[in-house]
């Protein structure tokens, strides 16, 4: 990779640092989250594109500036929280990434990434999707399941499952999740 991506990488991980929530060692969440994405990049498609190695690490960029509290409860206040935060993101990569001289076409293609456009249509795009929802359920599933009922935890996996590649789905079905977390995963996309 480039000095120039090297650059992007510690800037992004400058802010991923400032996350004021930490985990029980003191390291910033949010930090963990973005090594947890690239590992799980690196395992889905060690050939990724540098754009797409970019993007997967600007996820969640400054999140806790953008709580999920300001926005209504409901379906409708959590398309409005998510499609504020994937703008904020891809904004604030933008300004990382041209300021460790990124040009123009590069950044909007990290940009369009971060905003997962095209989802279905793009690998890329697909590839992130999967990281994402392989992070969320390796690092934050349990403590999620824990504060919602069962059936609520079934339901938002019923609809992220299809937002998965076969690819991605085979390997979530393949984590070392506690029984409990496993069953509620089988249950989810049994039908």
């Amino acid at each position: 990779m480039s000095g120039r991506f090297e650059r992007a990488i510690a800037a992004i991980d400058a802010v991923h640092a400032e996350d004021p929530e930490k985990d029980a060692a003191g390291e910033a969440k949010e930090l963990l989250y973005a090594r947890r994405m690239s590992a799980w990049l690196e395992r889905l498609a060690p050939q990724a594109s540098e754009a797409l190695r970019l993007a997967v690490r600007c996820q969640h960029l400054r999140r806790w500036a953008l709580p999920r509290s300001r926005f209504p409860e409901g379906k409708v206040g959590y398309l409005r929280w998510r499609k504020e935060e994937s703008l904020a993101h891809a904004a604030l990569a933008g300004d990382i990434l041209r300021h460790a001289g990124y040009d123009a076409e590069a950044v909007q293609r990290v940009q369009s990434l971060v905003k997962k456009e095209r989802i279905k249509h793009d690998p890329e795009a697909q590839a992130l999707e999967d990281a994402t929802c392989l992070a969320f359920l390796e690092l934050d599933f349990a403590d999620f399941t824990a504060k919602h009922p069962d059936e609520k935890v079934i339901d938002i996996l019923r609809k992220t499952w299809p937002k998965m590649s076969p690819q991605g789905q085979a390997v979530a079905l393949e984590l070392k999740l506690p029984p409990p977390l496993r069953r509620i995963v089988e249950k989810a996309v049994s039908g």
